[in-house]
């Protein structure tokens, strides 16, 4: 059985926050590790960024959303932990 993760392994969003309720694998079942943003048909929707350009996006995002940049920086610091990062250290 597959893991279920709280948040996307690969930007840290709630899985729960997710409007399409994650992202797709390739056999069109829902995926219990990405969101819909990062992950779709079992491939990554930007297959080259690396974990602190993700970190980038993401603070840049919150940013957007209203959050206080300092509290976005320290709410992403985890990012490059997550397990699609993992492999890549």
């Amino acid at each position: 059985m597959e893991k279920k993760y709280k948040s996307c392994q690969s930007c840290m969003m709630p899985l729960n926050k997710d409007p399409k309720g994650g992202g797709t694998n390739a056999d069109g079942s829902t995926s219990t590790m990405y969101c819909s943003y990062c992950y779709e048909n079992g491939k990554f929707l930007q297959p080259n960024v690396s974990a602190e350009e993700m970190r980038e996006f993401v603070i840049n995002k919150m940013v957007e959303m209203k959050f206080p940049r300092f509290l976005a920086k320290f709410m992403t610091v985890g990012i490059p932990n997550l397990e699609r990062w993992k492999a890549k250290k």
